[in-house]
């Protein structure tokens, strides 16, 4: 009886809706995002077809792995870092900071077996 009442309530959303959220799961990753993590791949491997096919691969990989919103904050620590100072030293040593890019790196060490 229970899974009749849950088939009832997915059938009476409107299509559009059920349709767009298994789209956003599947793909959160904003085009640009994407683009821009391709074409930092790229320049670090190589400008060729083969380099972008496999750059596209890496970061769809990771997008299967990663929540995008966990990918953006492991990518804002790792530019916090960048920028060196008194005020960004939390992005150095907190193990908050660390845990956020140790999920990162895990997820671009599975792209990079599986793409590379």
């Amino acid at each position: 009886m229970r899974g009749a009442f849950i088939a009832v309530l997915i059938m009476a959303l409107p299509a559009s809706l059920s349709a767009q959220s298994v789209a956003q799961q599947l793909n959160d990753y904003p085009t640009a995002a994407r683009a821009d993590y391709v074409f930092a791949c790229m320049v670090t491997n190589g400008q060729t077809r083969e380099m972008l096919d496999r750059c596209a691969c890496s970061i769809d990989e990771i997008a299967s792995i990663l929540p995008y919103e966990n990918y953006l904050e492991a990518e804002t620590v790792l530019s916090m870092r960048r920028v060196g100072g008194e005020r960004m030293a939390f992005f150095q040593s907190s193990a908050m900071a660390e845990n956020i890019v140790a999920d990162l790196r895990r997820a671009q060490a599975e792209a990079e077996i599986v793409c590379f």
